[in-house]
């Protein structure tokens, strides 16, 4: 066996690998063997085929696949020996590989393609400046908070008449043309109109007032403009309510307002728990403002992660084997257009360029991400999205389970190791370059992120 390496450039290698007889040859004797002693040939007992047919029958693609075994193992074996930094895979030169004849050849040379990440060096020092935006929490972004929480808690609460915020409770009755009740027609009870929801603004206005008891009549798919929403409201079927043309009695039967629940110690207590050591409303109101500003500071190691991607991209040049590369992306990828690939391939390249780089911060500062980590950090990704859905109280075993449901999905696992990495490397730049702070208002701020 001979394997021949050819450097084009700095990045683009041509492989040639001669395999001969000797190489290949007891393995496809012994795989020609073990075929013959279970064989079924018909005019033969089982294993009693001669060799010559066995060979006739599979000789050639037994000699195939044994042939392609040592191209593999080779192939492999060299790029870990010579220590390659292999981008992509291997692929068949177009150029120089000659068509390989299995029914006349003995010996065969197979010619490859490879790219190769270049050396690259990644300086990290004082000379090195970076912006890091701090967002200002202020007070309105606190009682933005606290009338959420007092509006998720608050309360429907009945009043005498009806207003513009008041939901009301009644039964509805289907009229004729001339405006009488319809024995057979539509007669839904118990439903609930949000007055704020009727488009109408005609109709709205002949609520507004209304007590219990009081009954108006209406037309429901030109109070509401939606046949769809109509239906729901009514319970009837999509096609019914698509040719529904009637006007319908309504009646009132409850007359309700939301209420948001009053800012006290009772509302911080149903937020934090009874044996929280938020009490007063004071302390509500700073809890808030450190969960804002731990909020923010997610939303600024992101901003500071993205500029420092960016700018390292930019500062570190270096070559990539790019038409290997879109070759690659082609074969691999035969679901895509050129075009697709084509409007896509810079991003591709800048992702690999990052790719690189973080590699060799992560090499050259010996970071790790353990076991450990991984798990508590899944269990944190577990425990806010219960919160998210209102449950800051979750059992620890509940979310050692999640996490371990989450680790054990090989593309969740790699995220969330890929996310560590990427927060050590920010820590590294952090410690090791010049970072400028600046002050900046949520909204300053959400105009740097469009």
């Amino acid at each position: 066996m001979d394997i021949k390496r050819e450097n084009i450039d700095d990045v683009n290698v041509v492989l040639k690998i001669n395999i001969k007889k000797e190489d290949y040859q007891e393995a496809v004797d012994k795989a020609l063997k073990d075929y013959k002693k279970t064989a079924s040939i018909p005019g033969f007992r089982p294993g009693k085929a001669p060799a010559g047919l066995i060979k006739q029958k599979i000789g050639k693609a037994v000699l195939v696949e044994e042939v392609n075994k040592v191209l593999s193992n080779t192939l492999t074996k060299f790029i870990v020996d010579e220590k390659l930094p292999v981008l992509g895979e291997p692929l068949p030169n177009e150029e120089i590989q000659k068509p390989i004849d299995f029914d006349k050849e003995e010996n065969f040379e197979f010619v490859f393609d490879m790219g190769l990440s270049p050396e690259v060096v990644v300086t990290l020092d004082k000379r090195s400046k970076y912006d890091y935006y701090i967002i200002k929490v202020d007070e309105e972004m606190i009682d933005q908070q606290v009338e959420m929480f007092a509006s998720q808690f608050g309360t429907n609460d009945p009043v005498d008449t009806v207003s513009e915020k008041a939901n009301v409770r009644g039964n509805f009755i289907q009229l004729d043309k001339d405006g009488k009740e319809l024995e057979e027609g539509i007669r839904p009870e118990g439903v609930i109109l949000a007055i704020n929801m009727i488009k109408d603004e005609n109709i709205k206005k002949e609520f507004i007032g209304k007590k219990q008891d009081d009954s108006l009549v209406f037309d429901p798919v030109k109070a509401f403009k939606n046949k769809h929403e109509v239906g729901h409201m009514l319970n009837i079927g999509h096609e019914e309510a698509e040719n529904l043309d009637s006007e319908f009695k309504f009646t009132i039967k409850e007359i309700t307002e939301y209420n948001p629940a009053e800012v006290n110690e009772d509302l911080v207590k149903k937020v934090f728990g009874e044996d929280s050591d938020v009490k007063t409303v004071e302390d509500f109101r700073n809890k808030i403002k450190e969960e804002i500003a731990a909020n923010l500071k997610q939303s600024s190691e992101y901003k500071f992660a993205l500029d420092t991607r960016d700018a390292l991209v930019e500062k570190n040049k270096f070559d990539l084997p790019e038409a290997f590369l879109k070759r690659w992306i082609t074969v691999k990828n035969e679901n895509l257009t050129k075009e697709q690939i084509d409007n896509d391939f810079d991003n591709f390249l800048n992702d690999l360029r990052w790719q690189i780089i973080s590699d060799i911060i992560i090499k050259d500062n010996e970071l790790k991400v353990s076991d450990e980590e991984a798990k508590d950090y899944a269990r944190a990704v577990a425990l806010a999205q219960f919160r998210q859905y209102g449950m800051p109280n979750v059992p620890d075993e509940q979310l050692d389970s999640f996490a371990k449901m989450m680790l054990d999905k090989e593309d969740e696992r790699e995220r969330l190791y890929r996310k560590l990495y990427e927060d050590k490397i920010m820590k590294v730049v952090q410690e090791k370059a010049s970072i400028k702070e600046k002050e900046v208002s949520n909204k300053e701020f959400s105009e740097m992120m469009k």
